[in-house]
């Protein structure tokens, strides 16, 4: 019997299911997305980055104060728990570590000081997710305010770069959460807020409902590259090999996924395994992205 007759024709698509970080990858490198979500087992990857756990300490430390009672959410706590979950990967040595703690403390001090503890948040490092004809995107947001009658989606930030406007409206992974987020609680919800912890700055973007549907567009138009990419590398055999020393070797699936080598290879974790990153740029140390001083 054919497929028509069996009705396959009528059968709805499987839907490709990813998050922001998914889509972002495969935009940025498809080597490196290759390695991260389909080679098993992972490639090892490189030392762990001082300045993730800059962020990840940051980021555990503001959910911790939203879930403590509202007369204990002050300043002095956050800046405790900052120093309680203190994640020390990546770092030079203790020196350096121990002045990027005070330095953090003061930062999510300052940044909890000017916060109403009593405006409760609607969601904490809360998990949303959505669907259409093509995709099955989820992901998790730092914060969901409720301002009125609308939602906005808060994102932390702790790196060196001061963000703006334009950070906020062409950021994929914000849009999503918006969308996802008014779908969810059904709300609209339009405004998306980068707080840049080390300046104090707020990025802030309105979308409208024709942006945020640009923006899932680009994210289907994303995941039907990478889903055709991913269809393909199951049907063939065998999986990348492994040469001498160790050395993956990716000749055969560069026409799916092929590197797209340039400056942001001196960050990747994959670089030891990828011969045109560490010619693009060189690798750099793990605490590189710290302040120059640190």
């Amino acid at each position: 019997m054919g497929a028509e007759q069996l009705g396959f024709e009528g059968m709805p698509r499987r839907l490709y299911a990813c998050t922001p970080s998914r889509l972002n990858t495969w935009l940025d490198c498809p080597r490196r997305y290759r390695m991260t979500y389909l080679d098993r087992p992972m490639p090892p990857k490189g030392p762990p980055w001082a300045h993730n756990s800059v962020g990840a300490s940051v980021h555990n430390a503001l959910a911790a104060w939203w879930r403590l009672a509202e007369r204990e959410r002050t300043p002095e706590a956050a800046g405790t728990l900052l120093a309680r979950g203190w994640l020390t990967d990546g770092f030079r040595d203790e020196a350096q570590s121990a002045q990027m703690r005070g330095r953090a403390r003061e930062m999510v001090e300052r940044y909890v000081a000017g916060l109403d503890p009593s405006d409760e948040p609607l969601g904490v490092e809360r998990t949303v997710a959505t669907r259409t004809d093509r995709i099955a995107v989820s992901g998790r947001i730092d914060r969901l305010d409720a301002r009125g009658s609308e939602l906005v989606v808060v994102d932390y930030k702790t790196g060196r770069h001061i963000l703006t406007a334009d950070d906020a409206r062409g950021s994929l992974a914000m849009a999503i959460y918006a969308v996802a987020s008014s779908r969810v609680l059904r709300r609209p919800c339009h405004r998306v807020e980068l707080h840049h912890l080390p300046s104090g700055e707020i990025a802030v973007w309105e979308h409208t409902d024709e942006s945020l549907q640009r923006h899932i567009r680009r994210a289907e138009q994303i995941a039907a590259e990478a889903s055709a990419a991913d269809d393909a590398y199951r049907a063939r055999v065998p999986a990348p090999r492994r040469g001498e020393g160790g050395a993956i070797d990716h000749a055969p699936f560069d026409e799916l996924f092929p590197p797209r080598p340039g400056n942001l290879c001196a960050w990747c974790d994959f670089a030891r395994h990828c011969p045109e990153g560490r010619q693009a740029a060189p690798q750099k140390d793990p605490w590189a992205a710290l302040p120059v001083d640190a």
